[in-house]
């Protein structure tokens, strides 16, 4: 497809509705990554009626007649050799809508697209928690809630949550602690009785503009791991640029991030076994970050700081 093509496609996906480019995405997206569309798939997702949908695929069909043909035998519509997506479609959507559907269904009944395996999540946070924590996030107040910490152990708290965040193993939320004033990790799992505090300001200290390791970005460079015997297979796996992945992360959650892809941050990379396959090509790039000592192998520099494991790990 040429560019003036694109142009041509963008500028006549830009006069329609967001609800008909939600269904055009759609349509796009049945296309792209299964293969064929019915028209009762457009029904089915929006609710609408077999002449609307009709009217849907015809405007698809307008916008990029090349993508797809109709097999007047299955009354099916097919992917064509010349196929190119009419719309961008983000990873982890379309991995997200491929394993739990595209929205088609309500509540648990989610089903995948095609066969989809996951390793059992073994800590998931309760809805009746999780909820008045979103609405604080989204409404900017303050919560009351009991929670259970290494070193606390089971007290009353007040935070103003900023953010939910997922480390693959849990999920947590980044907030400002009033007991401690200052901007915290804590994990939703060990939340009770969370009570948004809807009369209760929030002072600007207490915002997410003052969180300076939330708002702080590490850019990191990430290489195949000296010791790797297939440096040529890491590249691949991770879509490397010259032998390099580039990536941006919050210092808040840098840590986190590295000790879930297990990249070694020892400043010699020494860290042996296959499960390193990436290392930290300059660990001084995480210098300040409060959660560096999470990264597998990392050091800090200064001589006072003492090392070992992070409590809230």
């Amino acid at each position: 497809m040429n560019k003036t093509s694109t142009e041509s496609q963008r500028a006549l996906l830009n006069e329609l509705t967001q609800a008909q480019r939600e269904r055009l995405s759609y349509i796009d997206f049945k296309l792209y990554f299964l293969g064929e569309l019915r028209r009762a798939d457009v029904v089915d997702r929006f609710g609408i009626g077999p002449a609307a949908a009709t009217r849907d695929i015809a405007q698809y069909k307008e916008i990029a007649p090349e993508n797809l043909i109709l097999d007047n035998v299955d009354k099916i519509y097919r992917l064509t050799d010349c196929f190119v997506p009419l719309f961008e479609h983000s990873p982890r959507r379309v991995l997200t809508s491929l394993s739990h559907g595209f929205g088609e269904v309500v509540g648990d009944a989610l089903k995948s697209m095609v066969r989809c395996e996951f390793p059992t999540e073994l800590s998931q946070p309760k809805m009746s928690v999780l909820a008045p924590l979103t609405r604080a996030i989204y409404r900017g107040r303050a919560v009351k809630l009991i929670y259970t910490s290494v070193e606390s152990g089971r007290i009353e708290r007040e935070i103003v949550p900023i953010a939910l965040v997922n480390i693959g193993i849990r999920w947590h939320v980044r907030a400002f602690d009033r007991r401690r004033k200052e901007f915290r990790d804590f994990v939703i799992t060990r939340m009770e009785n969370p009570t948004v505090l809807e009369n209760c300001s929030v002072g600007e200290n207490e915002k997410v503009e003052n969180d300076l390791q939330w708002n702080r970005i590490i850019e990191l460079e990430l290489v195949p791991h000296p010791n790797h015997p297939r440096p040529e297979m890491v590249e691949m796996d991770y879509a490397m640029s010259d032998g390099v992945l580039r990536v941006k992360v919050r210092a808040a959650n840098v840590g986190y991030m590295l000790r879930m892809s297990m990249v070694d941050c020892s400043p010699d990379h020494s860290l042996e076994g296959l499960e390193f396959a990436l290392c930290l090509r300059d660990p001084l790039a995480l210098y300040g970050a409060n959660n560096a000592r999470l990264a597998p192998g990392y050091r800090d520099p200064r001589p006072d700081v003492q090392r070992g494991p992070v409590k809230a790990w």
